[in-house]
């Protein structure tokens, strides 16, 4: 009997955790009963203001989304969006990558994914053109692909490249995964119907490798978005393909609620043990953030106010220098994840953590985690 298919995914963090975030217990008084999820949330997070530390460091966001659909928070997060966020520090070129934005309506099913590249394409040429300064977003383009399909999987990645041939870097199947019980209801989500189905060891599967395969022949990477339970998985896969470049996304995902709730200690240990392991593959590098999501487990959307660049730093210290202890600062870019992290914090606040972890760093240690890894790894124009 196939074990049944639990995956938490930014809609389902959103959706469960941004109806605390619009209670009145949480929003400024300003905010009515009216508002919409994601008024509530630009509410919250304007009760912590900082200014952009360092304005003139140079950042490319090697990690984030566009979407504009009904229901998730905020509803719309386009190219005016990320601008007004970011807004303060220098951030010169940015990463998309896949979130199962605008998929083609028709058309072999297979082929859907595609309509993803050409609506982010679209948005970068709307960037290029300099309407809104000089931030080049989605300079690299993370598309998806069910690399299931085995070598059926060839065409499709085809297509991906020839909808952003400038632009087009790299596929992202996810494969977090949890067993039935492990995490709250909560913060749990069937994935969309529309992206590349999550299953148990996905990375471990025969076909998902087939496909996987390719990977090297069109000269794309590889997101490996997991858990920390998962992570012994991507390095098997690391392994198994060295000429393919894996981009470990998000710390690894560890978890913090449900089973791991009041566990950070023994998940830290463990995952500590398995990213020790991963970071001795040479085709690995590592970003550095996205752990401000429900399922980590920090509860920054539970609170009266968002936290400050302090209070993040004080909780994400102990992993981040772990990381860039382990896969080195040549090997490490920060990334935003967002809009997904802003359920927990500014566009602001995240980077100013980073620029104060950083700040006894070399010059050219910074340089790399905040712009030259990411230029390096997706092949960006320099900006």
């Amino acid at each position: 009997m196939a074990t049944k298919r639990l995956s938490v995914g930014r809609r389902g963090f959103l959706k469960s955790a941004v109806a605390v975030v619009a209670t009145a217990r949480v929003a400024p008084s300003s905010a009515t009963a009216q508002d919409s999820p994601t008024t509530a949330n630009q509410n919250w997070l304007a009760l912590t203001r900082e200014a952009a530390l360092e304005p003139q460091l140079a950042i490319v966001d090697p990690h984030h989304h566009f979407w504009d659909v009904a229901d998730r928070t905020p509803e719309r997060y386009l190219l005016a969006q990320l601008v007004a966020d970011a807004k303060g520090h220098n951030l010169r070129q940015t990463v998309f990558i896949e979130c199962g934005s605008m998929y083609r309506a028709d058309g072999p099913e297979e082929f859907r994914v595609v309509g993803e590249t050409e609506f982010v394409q679209g948005i970068a040429a709307e960037s290029a053109n300099g309407r809104y300064g000089d931030l080049r977003a989605a300079a690299g383009i993370v598309g998806a692909a069910d690399l299931r399909l085995g070598d059926r999987v060839a065409p499709v990645l085809e297509a991906q490249i020839a909808a952003s041939p400038q632009r087009f870097r790299g596929i992202r199947h996810g494969g977090a995964w949890a067993e039935p019980g492990v995490l709250p209801n909560g913060s749990v989500a069937t994935r969309g119907s529309n992206r590349p189905a999550v299953v148990p060891h996905l990375l471990l599967d025969p076909a998902f490798r087939r496909g996987y395969a390719h990977l090297r022949t069109y000269g794309l990477s590889f997101e490996g978005w997991v858990y920390h339970t998962q992570i012994a998985e991507l390095t098997d896969l690391a392994k198994a393909f060295p000429d393919t470049t894996i981009i470990f996304n998000h710390l690894g995902g560890p978890i913090g609620v449900g089973q791991y709730a009041g566990r950070r200690d023994q998940v830290f240990a463990a995952w500590k043990s398995a990213v020790a392991e991963l970071a001795r593959c040479p085709n690995v590098v590592a970003k550095v953030g996205g752990i401000q999501m429900v399922v980590n487990g920090y509860g920054w959307h539970e609170r009266t106010q968002p936290p400050t660049s302090d209070e993040l730093l004080a909780a994400n210290r102990d992993w981040y220098l772990y990381m860039i202890d382990r896969f080195t600062p040549a090997r490490c870019m920060f990334e935003s994840n967002f809009p997904v992290d802003r359920l927990s914090c500014s566009y602001t606040v995240l980077w100013n953590q980073f620029k104060k972890l950083t700040k006894d760093f070399s010059a050219s240690d910074r340089s790399a985690m905040f712009r030259d890894t990411a230029s390096r790894i997706y092949r960006l124009p320099r900006s």
